[in-house]
């Protein structure tokens, strides 16, 4: 009976003999015009019944089988003895390593941890791509990116020992990065820890997928605009069975599929264990990812069986193997191989008396040998191969395997495999075993290191292998070859000088005519890409979609409504901006991908990612973790900023927090300006520092949408403006008592009327300071203070902050519109014996005008007088009862609700 027929044999069939017709005529259809042919056809079949009313359930599944059958496979190209040899060896070394690094505990009981399972489940498919898949860069390839299950990295850092690129000395150091004095190994793969070595962050699960797909993508956009030639590139994904849960894994298949990145493979390993127990014991993950993924339009390649099954299910012609597959659940599969033969025999071919008779003649050793696909190097090949040359789609390979694959009774297939990270001696010999691994018995306590001899066949095999491919993987580039000229300051004279009366604009603006300005560039323009989600009109950026257009593949295939309009949508092959939609994640993927061009593609990109602060790093916080790990360099900018200023939006749109979110991250250069000229010349410097100079840092920059008079440049505020904080002004006419007042972003603007208000109603004069970024002054102060205490015979260093500060007079008042501790950050750097108040947006947001919302908020003109008053008072400069004059003045409600709790 043919495979056609045993699927249709498991449903009653009430004319068999018109079956068989139907299904001989397709038959010939196979055997004559092909399979594209037959499938055309049942198509056709099945939109016909439908369209005539006759319910056709959708099935996105496949049978529990191999896609590729063994008929189809290609001759494998390498030599499996050595491969075999040199995969056991990598085996043993990144076993040795984790084992050898918990062995010892220090006396505070910390053990390093560190994981064997993940990567014994997955080193036949490393193997596999090191040796016949893998490009590394080189003159005639840009190199394929490989994005590796993060808690696979012994895997990875053994086969670079053996490739000479890693010592014994630094294997010993795994896990241990600050006693290893620099030789050490990161846990997982780090590109910020180990700079020449990792490329990508994986180990924040769900992340690495993500940022994959926007990676192929993105390689497909330099290509389209002729940027870099990436035609050959590819996108290879591993990505664990569990790890799928995470929400981001998935998130963006659907745009893989309609922007046909064909240039992207994710293999999932499927070894049917999450972190503590199965991934779906009573269902089957593999059934449930080829729906998902072939219903999202990939192509999906099942890697299921090793080619050890192959006889019998040649043997199975009633299908009755086939139908036990099915009904077999994963935590079913999972205890198999938890077990031994006898095991599998009894609970598995013990399902149907025809199985056990199919098995009769093959010892319990043979029925143990029964290997699944994922440690088929075969297989593993015929998948590989498959989807490296599959078009217009993306393609997934759903693999098979075993966590902890030749771990033995200690942790194969086990529950607690994942945290398996201490092997015992009989573990350890019966792994040395399982591998042939050449270590005499009295070596084997010690669990040496194991490497051939660089003349031995597996070392020749090994290295010529990898030159054929253009070098070693994994491997980054810290620097581009070619570093982007940056225009002078007075490049952006636009922004730099003073509105003319009756002009105002918000620096959400400026920052648009910063852009425009540096799109007119020659040598930048092209390199500049321009990321939205949906909200182009709102930050005034529609001018770029005629001007530059919105990146789309196939280009435009439609009139848009407003083709009429100067500024109208207008997608294009060769767009620049991308346009990613409703959808924060993704823009930043995207961002990401361009903010390290630099390294993956040897092309630096300007990368501005613009979007509502409040869906920034609240919502993407992990994301902008993981490109500080990976030293992206671009400007990401929060629109709208601060917790009163988008004031109509609500509590689940207003920021007052981001930047104490990017002030977490140690590369990331956070400023929160309040006019244009400071927005040129911090971007400005970006530009400097990230594109020219190649510093491995990014740029957040939170702009308004609130329009202003803007002062201009002064000259002299440039370094003040980059350090954090610079002097604005001075009260015309000095007074007795004086007052420092500090602000930022657009509540700078309420600290200049407070100002007004303190001379005006209360003889007190004041400066006005510009607080660019509480974060970089706080930096500058924590370096000085770490370098003082290291450093005790040397003369003291002064923080910025202080030196700025000590000549002045009076109690200091800062207001901001994010929370006390964003102003609060400078604290321990403020003058000795000076009073410091911090004014800012401690609470949920609220919708009303901005002047209720800053009341509301207690960070508007009344509030900073009354504190500067209040801060007076207590130095004992003024009376307290001026206070409550300022409260009655002002009409301030001393009994309202705490904004805090409200």
């Amino acid at each position: 009976m043919s495979s056609l027929e045993q699927a249709s044999a498991q449903v009653a069939d009430p004319d068999q003999q018109e079956t068989q017709e139907w299904l001989d005529s397709l038959e010939a259809v196979l055997d004559r015009e092909g399979a594209e042919r037959a499938h055309f056809l049942i198509e056709s079949l099945i939109d016909l019944a439908r369209r005539s009313g006759a319910h056709i359930p959708f099935s996105p599944n496949t049978a529990y089988v191999n896609t590729i059958p063994p008929g189809l496979e290609p001759p494998h190209p390498g030599n499996m003895v050595l491969e075999e040899r040199i995969r056991s060896y990598i085996r043993w070394n990144a076993m040795a390593m984790v084992v050898k690094a918990n062995k010892h505990e220090p006396a505070d009981g910390g053990s390093l941890g560190g994981h064997i399972a993940s990567f014994a489940s997955l080193a036949t498919m490393i193997e596999c791509g090191q040796n016949h898949f893998w490009h590394a860069e080189s003159p005639e390839h840009g190199g394929d990116l490989i994005y590796f299950q993060g808690h696979s990295s012994p895997g990875m850092y053994s086969r670079a020992f053996l490739e000479g690129r890693l010592t014994e000395e630094n294997l010993d150091w795994f896990r241990q990065e600050v006693g290893g004095k620099g030789k050490g190994l990161s846990s997982y793969p780090h590109p910020k820890l180990m700079p020449g070595f990792w490329q990508f962050s994986t180990v924040s699960m769900g992340l690495g997928p993500m940022m994959a797909i926007y990676q192929a993508r993105f390689l497909k956009y330099l290509h389209a605009r002729g940027l870099a030639d990436t035609a050959q590139r590819k996108v290879w994904v591993f990505v664990g069975d569990g790890e799928i849960d995470e929400p981001e894994t998935l998130a963006a298949i659907g745009l893989a599929s309609r922007e046909k990145l064909d240039n992207l493979i994710f293999v999932v390993n499927c070894n049917l264990q999450r972190l503590d127990g199965p991934v779906r014991g009573n269902g089957k993950i593999i059934q449930e990812l080829e729906g998902a993924f072939r219903g999202n339009g990939w192509n999906v390649l099942k890697l299921i069986w090793g080619g050890y099954w192959d006889p019998l299910f040649a043997r199975d012609k009633e299908g009755i193997l086939r139908r036990i597959m099915e009904e077999t659940v994963d935590g079913e599969y999972q205890a198999y191989k938890a077990n031994d033969g006898k095991f599998v025999r009894e609970r598995f071919f013990g399902k149907h008396p025809k199985l056990l008779e199919m098995v009769s003649r093959m010892s319990d050793e043979d029925v143990w040998r029964l290997n699944r696909g994922g440690h088929d190097p075969h297989k593993v090949y015929a998948a590989f191969a498959a989807a490296a040359s599959h078009k217009e789609q993306p393609s997934v390979i759903l693999a098979k395997t075993i966590k902890g694959y030749g771990m033995g009774h200690v942790g194969q297939a086990k529950n607690p495999t994942h945290q398996q990270k201490k092997l015992d001696i009989d573990s350890v010999r019966e792994f040395r075993d399982r591998f042939n691994i050449p270590i005499p018995d009295d070596q084997v306590e010690q669990i040496p290191y194991f490497k051939p001899a660089e003349d031995s066949p597996e070392m020749k095999y090994l290295h010529e292998h990898r030159k054929a491919l253009g070098g070693y993987l994994p491997h980054r580039r810290q620097k581009a070859d070619q570093s982007l000229p940056v225009p002078p300051l007075e490049a952006f004279k636009a922004v730099l000088e003073p509105t003319v009366e009756g002009r105002e604009i918000s620096t959400t603006q400026a920052f648009v005519r910063v852009l425009n300005q540096i799109l007119r560039d020659k040598e930048l323009a092209p390199r500049v890409v321009p990321i939205l989600v949906d909200e182009s009109r709102t930050f005034g950026m529609e001018g770029l979609f005629r001007q530059i257009g919105i990146y789309a593949p196939e280009g435009q295939k439609y009139v848009p409504v407003d083709k009429g309009q100067v500024m109208y949508y207008r997608e294009a092959e060769n767009g620049q901006l991308l346009q990613e939609g409703i959808n924060e994640a993704g823009g930043f993927s995207s961002w990401i991908a361009a903010a390290t061009s630099y390294s993956v593609s040897n092309t630096i990109m300007i990368p501005f990612f613009i979007y509502y602060s409040m869906f920034g790093f609240q919502r993407f916080g992990d994301h902008a973790w993981a490109a500080g790990d990976m030293l992206a360099r671009g400007f990401v900018l929060g629109g709208t900023a601060g917790r009163t200023t988008l004031n109509g939006e609500g509590l689940q749109h207003e920021d007052g927090h981001s930047h104490i979110q990017a002030s977490l991250i140690p590369n990331c250069i956070a400023y929160d300006p309040a006019f244009a000229h400071e927005v040129a010349v911090i971007i400005r410097s970006g530009l400097q520092r990230m594109m020219h100079n190649q510093e491995d840092v990014f740029f957040y920059i939170t702009v308004m949408n609130e329009n202003y008079a803007q002062p201009g440049l002064k000259a002299g505020d440039e370094d003040g403006i980059l350090r954090g904080m610079y002097k604005l002004n001075s009260s015309k006419k000095p007074a007795k008592t004086h007052v420092q007042l500090m602000g930022s972003g657009t509540i700078l603007r309420e600290v200049l009327a407070a100002q007004e208000l303190l001379e005006q109603d209360w003889g007190v004069s004041s400066d006005v300071w510009s607080a660019t970024s509480f974060t970089e002054l706080r930096r500058d102060g924590l370096d000085v203070e770490r370098h003082n205490l290291l450093h005790p015979t040397e003369p003291a260093q002064v923080p910025y902050v202080t030196r700025q500060l000590k000549d002045t007079q009076g109690p200091i008042i800062v207001s901001t519109d994010y929370i006390k501790a964003y102003g609060d950050m400078i604290r321990p750097f403020i003058p000795d014996g000076r009073h410091f108040k911090v004014l800012g947006t401690d609470g949920f947001g609220r919708s009303d005008f901005r002047s209720e919302l800053r009341k509301h908020f207690e960070i508007d003109r009344h509030f900073i007088v009354l504190a500067a008053l209040r801060s007076l008072a207590d130095e004992g400069t003024i009376d307290i009862a001026k206070c409550a004059e300022a409260i009655a003045k002002y009409g301030i409600d001393a009994g309202k609700a705490n904004p805090h709790h409200a």
